[in-house]
């Protein structure tokens, strides 16, 4: 019989299958008394642990070196962090009607973090685009983005967050030393990371699904999902797919009037439309507190969605004439010095 597979333009990230069940299991058996202690302790130990192997992981001459590529950096950094925070202040508009308070407040949120690395890249390279650009891009954005979502989120969710000088240095002891820890140690342990990067990616899923774990475990204890209906999950649907198809117009066509070259428009799109899950959960865990659980469902949502379209974008991309004619430039530059070596033979 004839082996069936999932289309390729529809990728199911098992990873969301694994947040999707956590979130069940917390709904199930909730975290209460000393295990909810408990849980909240090994969940920060884990956010610490997670950007202390982000810090170990980004090679600063990489950094430095990415820096010759400035205008496409500050591009995707004014992207991700002016053009999104404006379009989530502009759906203040649809609270009530739209959006309830709370949920609003998590797209708000999910406005305000970096972008990703890993998916950026993938995507970037599977439509053949600039892939040491969206490395790059991707890197600075979780850099800056560990100062700037806090602070963006003081100016513009501060009263709502509960924000505060004691909120600002739990951040910075919680994920901001760690990552200069792992930066200053990178030199010691840098090829270990590398080589166990498969194993150690787990202990950063891991530490994902235990954040997840906890922030739904304290939204079940304090019955807050009272507040969500499936009319209301609809609308933020809805708002999310078109703030996305906005930054994606924006970034590509935006990218063509700043007179990028095609495969650096790719970089662009993919590294500028996109919010990072890994990086979002532990600030939301640290920022919203027992209201962690709406905060962070915005953002789960819009990690999958933005999966789902870029997969397709990338795909199509990759079939472009101008995609056949970039790949097909190398091998004939190749063929043509073989063929001069051998005469020259």
């Amino acid at each position: 019989m004839k082996r069936l597979h999932r289309p390729r333009w529809l990728p199911i990230d098992p990873y969301i299958l694994l947040l999707l069940g956590t979130v069940g299991l917390a709904a199930l058996v909730p975290a209460r008394g000393p295990a909810a202690d408990a849980a909240s302790w090994a969940s920060t130990a884990a956010v610490a642990l997670l950007f202390f192997l982000y810090g170990a992981r980004l090679s600063t001459r990489e950094a430095l070196d990415g820096l010759r590529h400035w205008r496409l950096h500050a591009t995707v950094l004014a992207c991700t962090f002016v053009l999104f925070p404006l379009l989530g202040l502009a759906a203040r508009g649809l609270v009530p009607v739209v959006l309830t308070q709370p949920l609003y407040q998590g797209l708000l949120f999910l406005t305000l973090v970096p972008s990703t690395v890993q998916s950026s890249i993938a995507f970037t390279s599977l439509a053949r685009g600039n892939v040491p650009a969206a490395i790059c891009a991707g890197s600075f954005s979780s850099l800056v983005g560990i100062v700037a979502t806090p602070l963006l989120a003081a100016s513009l969710l501060g009263s709502s967050t509960g924000f505060s000088a004691d909120s600002l240095l739990k951040i910075v002891l919680q994920l901001l030393v760690p990552f200069l820890a792992g930066q200053v140690l990178r030199r010691w342990i840098g090829g270990f990371v590398t080589r166990h990067k498969k194993v150690l990616s787990l202990v950063d899923r891991g530490s994902i699904l235990l954040v997840v774990y906890t922030a739904f475990s304290q939204g079940m204890v304090q019955g807050i999902w009272h507040q969500v209906s499936p009319a209301r999950l609809g609308g933020l649907f809805a708002v999310e797919a078109v703030i996305l198809a906005v930054m994606l117009a924006l970034t590509w066509y935006g990218g063509k009037a700043l007179r990028f070259g095609r495969a650096d428009r790719i970089a662009l799109q993919f590294a500028g439309s996109k919010k990072s899950l890994a990086a979002g959960l532990p600030m939301a865990s640290v920022l919203f507190g027992a209201q962690a659980a709406l905060a962070v469902l915005p953002l789960m949502l819009f990690h999958q969605m933005q999966l789902i379209v870029c997969a397709v974008i990338a795909r199509r991309r990759a079939r472009d004439p101008e995609a056949r004619l970039s790949a097909a430039e190398p091998a004939a530059a190749s063929r043509t010095a073989a063929g001069t070596g051998t005469r020259s033979g």
